[in-house]
């Protein structure tokens, strides 16, 4: 786990942006159950990844990724009832 955060830490930090803003809108533009799985897994693993660099993270930064997450699934939910 630490080799996939050590890789994680040297990545481009514009270009991790721009991907996940694009999966995000791919997800919100999908057909309703589609969109709900994608923005799900990207939930599940961005909560993989607040679990493991809590410890490390200064409290802003927990409370706005605690907020994307409660977005995400939030967003997933309202897919998935339509």
């Amino acid at each position: 786990m630490t080799g996939l955060l050590h890789r994680l830490a040297r990545a481009n930090r514009t270009a991790v942006f721009g991907v996940t803003v694009a999966l995000v809108l791919v997800a919100l533009f999908a057909p309703g159950g589609y969109g709900a799985v994608l923005l799900l897994a990207m939930a599940a693993a961005l909560f993989a990844l607040t679990t493991v660099t809590w410890p490390v993270v200064p409290p802003p930064t927990r409370v706005a990724r605690l907020a994307i997450l409660g977005g995400m699934v939030l967003l997933a939910v309202i897919k998935l009832t339509r």
